[in-house]
């Protein structure tokens, strides 16, 4: 199927299907090391809060370098970009696995963080450009669904894994299936026409937007207090509350 032959509705459907499945993979790498703070700061020999540290590392990285890395990418072709971002999520947990000290753990966290604002800055419009204009709604919200998916069952399951495997073997887990999409993606989702360049100088002029600089900070502030809180759960829930390391995930 060439860049310029609209795909089929069949075609739409598997590829939908695997950006969910791609979001699913990429939210999981995010947030399961908020669950698997206190086995590896055991495990490198560092204190709860240095651990946390990786997550803010992420939550920066994404705030600092995300709207830049997706205006200037924003006219590469959707499939190659897509194949490419889980790529980079593919080595980046292998290296997190093979992670010797919290340095090399935290530079495995610093790569997925640049690629993970451009897949969120473009699937939703790649999505909508597979479906058409009378469908973009459904299938925008269908690979969001990867999100809830993520939150609901990635992250518990990943936790419950690292309690079998240890939290290496949970990172060699996420490489696995980073791997797999990115070749689900590979064969299964046709080549898109690739958008207009947009000089960034133009795309900054959003920032003119009242209401949009609003809608930015109110941002900021519900994801600070959510990781504010959400960063230690894990290690309040084994040592204040008693929950056993396999259940903290649910």
């Amino acid at each position: 199927m060439t860049a310029s032959t609209p795909p089929t509705p069949r075609a739409s459907g598997a590829s939908i299907a695997i950006l969910a499945t791609a979001a699913f993979v990429l939210v999981t790498t995010e947030f399961l090391i908020v669950g698997l703070l206190p086995a590896l700061a055991r495990d490198l020999s560092i204190s709860i809060s240095a651990a946390g540290l990786l997550v803010t590392l992420f939550a920066f990285t994404v705030m600092l370098f995300g709207p830049l890395l997706t205006a200037a990418v924003a006219h590469f072709e959707r499939k190659r970009l897509f194949v490419a971002i889980l790529l980079v999520f593919a080595a980046s947990n292998a290296l997190a696995a093979l992670a010797p000290n919290v340095g090399v753990l935290a530079l495995a966290r610093f790569i997925p963080a640049l690629a993970l604002p451009v897949f969120w800055g473009t699937a939703s419009e790649t999505a909508g450009q597979l479906a058409g204009p009378q469908r973009a709604g459904r299938a925008v919200s269908s690979v969001y669904l990867g999100i809830s998916a993520a939150m609901l069952f990635g992250i518990p399951l990943g936790t419950l894994a690292a309690e079998a495997i240890g939290w290496r073997g949970a990172f060699w887990l996420l490489a696995a299936l980073s791997a797999a999409v990115a070749l689900m993606l590979q064969l299964g989702m046709p080549r898109l026409r690739s958008p207009q360049r947009v000089r960034l100088a133009e795309q900054l002029r959003i920032l003119r937007d009242a209401r949009f600089v609003a809608n930015v900070a109110l941002s900021v502030l519900v994801f600070t207090a959510m990781f504010t809180a959400y960063t230690y759960l894990a290690d309040t829930l084994e040592t204040a509350a008693g929950v056993p390391k396999a259940q903290v995930g649910w």
